[in-house]
């Protein structure tokens, strides 16, 4: 068994979010340098009327007098008051156009006087104990008034107030300038692109924030070069792309590359992108190397999280996401390709359940909670609130159970029913906020939404053997698996209505307003399960009742595979072969219809009906696959 451990600065970095660090508006380190001493030259410049006072002492501010500005001024000399003065901004419009230079003015790159140099008024705490008046000091915008760096804390007395700069103004000319971020560079974009778009579907690697800060402590190239490759395929990188994959392909499989959690979690993110870009047999390579070695580091044991997450409890969450993922990612595979057998499905696994997605954002991670928490949940008498993604987790041990079925995938009455148990026992108790795939805050739930989508394709691989739905129209349609033969009947049965319920469930799926490139890939594989049953309803029906619902349908998922197809080629391919089944299902009919005797028993308007029909489905078909390119 491998096992791995952290730097000692890796706890301590994770568990803090915040930095020490001081950064300017570029995200640098700001060092903290002496200001740049006054030239010479700046010194004295004879054009400056002598007699400019910049602001009044305190004392005759407060009685409306006119001030002399020297320390102590004349009044307060008179009228034996102490002499304070304190820097006023009323009536400042910023720095005045080619103003003539102050002998006495101090630039924002000068030093602060030193302890043993003169005083000067401006500065709260100067000495005013003697009645020489030293060089004048003027108020400058680029200048600011704060605590003292060099305690912690300081008394609100007026000998507390120190001078800083400000790093959003001018040195120069005090002018307030905009911070403007310095731009990305590729591999930084194809992190951000990563975190946008792919890890809401796979959120297993720490937040951002927090991998970004391990990486710095840690060596976590296969990992990044994994999350910067997959972050491409979504974004305009040019030959940028090509470079991540070979660097990710060639880290991963690196001699002596550390066994751990981090090499998991490369693999699983290479594997899914090689998976929806139509290179399977690398992917299956790839998830039969990632199994063996999470068996192997034993990431499917309850105290691998707590071994090997450094006292933190968001790392000790992310291998718990980790090996869920994985065993998701799993069930995936072989649900819709039909060439695995879902591994994992059989190792006994004691990890907690996943956290909310809020929670582990936030670092306040409860308790974990167990699988048999879920399944003795109804009989536990204990009101206990699930995350999601332990949802997830349940919809994808459900395929599983579905794929042990004897008959090689065609089972029989007794174990179809079932598996229906357990698909519409999962519907039924799911709590109120769980029921779609919506939150609380009404945003997209990722993780309910591919909870739905696995229970929606479980239901369609359950039932189309016993359908009464022909498949041969859509034998070409295998961009995700291999065609299923299934004959047809007279009758739509219960098979047949469970599998046309789950198409349309999918279908509607696409209808959240979300970018439909945030949804994990096997949402395309999904949707062409989907379009399979709606073509083989529409080769099958002479006569369709609910035409403009059918037809809705399938423009849905073929938008959808428009959008897909920008990322994954998967989706390219299958909407290319739905196009191509929709037209020879299109030219079957056309040739029946030609005969006479093929509308024998038929009225007059249902044959014009049923013709629109055709020819309506057919031209959306044909229009959408045409008119949306990849932008």
């Amino acid at each position: 068994m491998y096992s791995f451990s952290h730097p000692p600065s890796v706890a301590s970095s994770l568990s803090n979010g915040s930095s020490t660090e001081l950064f300017n508006g570029f995200g640098s380190e700001m060092p903290n340098q002496p200001p740049h001493p006054a030239s010479a030259s700046e010194a004295v410049d004879a054009r400056t009327p002598p007699n400019t006072v910049q602001a009044a002492c305190l004392s005759c501010r407060n009685k409306h007098l006119k001030c002399d500005g020297k320390t102590p001024c004349t009044r307060c000399q008179v009228s034996e008051n102490d002499c304070f003065y304190v820097a006023s901004r009323r009536g400042y419009k910023g720095p005045r156009r080619n103003p003539a230079p102050n002998p006495n003015k101090r630039r924002a790159s000068d030093s602060p006087p030193s302890a043993g140099g003169d005083s000067c008024p401006m500065l709260l705490g100067a000495t005013v104990s003697t009645a020489t008046p030293p060089s004048l000091g003027t108020f400058h915008p680029a200048l600011t008034i704060s605590e003292s760096p060099a305690t912690p804390f300081a008394p609100p007395g007026l000998n507390s107030v120190q001078l800083y700069r400000n790093p959003y103004l001018n040195g120069t000319n005090g002018a307030l300038v905009e911070s403007v971020p310095r731009p990305l560079t590729a591999p930084e974009r194809c992190i951000e692109s990563f975190y946008y778009y792919f890890y809401p579907g796979h959120p297993a690697v720490l937040p951002k924030e927090h991998l970004l800060k391990l990486a710095k402590e840690r060596d976590l190239g296969h990992l990044l070069a994994a999350m910067r490759w997959v972050g491409s395929l979504y974004i305009d990188v040019g030959p940028n792309r090509a470079t991540f994959f070979e660097e990710a392909m060639r880290l991963i499989h690196a001699e002596g590359v550390v066994k751990d959690g981090y090499l998991v979690q490369a693999m699983v993110i290479v594997l899914i992108g090689l998976d929806g870009n139509c290179q399977q047999e690398k992917a299956r390579e790839i998830l039969s190397n990632v199994e063996r070695i999470a068996i192997e580091i034993g990431l499917y044991t309850r105290t691998f999280a707590t071994m090997h997450g450094c006292g933190v409890p968001r790392l000790e969450e992310s291998w718990r996401r980790t090996w869920w993922d994985l065993f998701v990612v799993d069930g995936m595979v072989a649900g819709v390709h039909r060439q695995t057998n879902f591994l994992l499905f059989d190792i006994v696994a004691d990890v907690g359940l996943p956290c909310e997605e809020h929670e582990y954002a936030s670092g306040n991670i409860p308790r974990p909670m167990y699988l048999e928490d879920f399944d003795d949940q109804l009989f536990s008498g204990e009101e206990r609130e699930f995350s999601s993604f332990a949802y997830r987790v349940a919809s994808i041990r459900n395929l599983g159970r579905m794929m042990r079925l004897p008959n090689n995938g065609f089972p029989n009455e007794e174990n179809v029913n079932r598996i229906e148990t357990l698909l519409s026992n999962w519907r039924m108790h799911l709590p109120p906020s769980k029921r779609d795939s919506l939150n609380k805050d009404c945003q997209l739930d990722e993780m309910m939404f591919q909870a739905h989508m696995i229970n929606n394709a479980c239901s369609i691989i359950l039932h189309q053997p016993l359908s009464q739905l022909d498949s041969s129209p859509t034998r070409e349609v295998t961009a995700c698996a291999p065609h299923r033969a299934v004959q047809s009947g007279d009758n739509f049965n219960i098979h047949t209505r469970h599998i046309i319920t789950a198409a349309c469930e999918i279908s509607k799926m696409v209808t959240y307003n979300v970018p439909i490139t945030s949804h994990t890939h096997f949402f395309t594989c999904v949707l062409t399960l989907s379009s399979i049953v709606h073509l083989s309803k529409w080769a099958l029906e002479v006569f369709i009742h609910d035409e403009d619902d059918l037809r809705q349908q399938i423009r849905l998922n073929i938008g959808a595979f428009n959008k897909l197809k920008i990322v994954w080629k998967a989706a390219s391919r299958a909407s290319d072969q739905v196009k191509g089944v929709a037209q020879e299902i299109y030219r079957a009919k056309r040739a029946q219809q030609s005969n006479p005797s093929f509308w024998v028993g038929f009225s007059h308007e249902e044959m014009i009906s049923s013709v629109a029909a055709d020819e309506s489905i057919m031209s959306e078909i044909n229009n959408m696959l045409t008119s949306a390119a990849p932008s």
